[in-house]
């Protein structure tokens, strides 16, 4: 049997969810705005519609950790994309849209809805949807937890 530390089984997917990622990155590339990262769009999109919003809201609404979400507005905050708001609560900080964010968002969301569209024709081409694949998986680890499962297989 081959060491396992010479495979990567689902390798293949990250290959072409990233590959994909870099496509769409190329699109902003070309309109001039490198600096913003696909991992921007949806929090973007998001305190578009429903701001100003804390980071735990925006975490929320995009469904990643706070964290993560953390980190992405301070890169966003770094790029010029988002401000602080007018907080009426000092415990509680909010975001908003720069004016530079804000003016970006109809080409983002014409992006967003470009990849939205582009991806579910890729789905409706295969003989086996990747949604379907997504749901499978998801319902499999509902009976048994990725973290149980991974726990079986852990031999120090």
């Amino acid at each position: 049997m081959a060491d396992l530390l010479d495979s990567s089984h689902w390798g293949p997917v990250w290959a072409l969810l990233h590959g994909m990622d870099r496509e769409i990155a190329a699109l902003y590339d070309e309109a001039g705005i490198g600096d913003v990262r696909t991992r921007f769009v949806g929090p973007m999109i998001q305190l578009s519609r429903h701001e100003p919003l804390t980071i735990q809201q925006l975490a929320d609404r995009t469904s990643v950790t706070h964290s993560a979400m953390s980190q992405t507005v301070a890169a966003m905050r770094r790029a010029g994309l988002v401000e602080d708001a007018d907080n009426v609560d000092g415990r509680t900080r909010r975001i908003k849209l720069s004016p530079r964010g804000a003016s970006l968002v109809p080409f983002l969301a014409a992006e967003w809805r470009a990849t939205e569209t582009t991806v579910r024709e890729l789905d409706a081409e295969l003989p086996y949807p990747l949604t379907r694949v997504v749901e499978d998986i998801r319902r499999a680890l509902e009976q048994r937890s990725f973290a149980d499962r991974l726990r079986a297989n852990f031999k120090p």
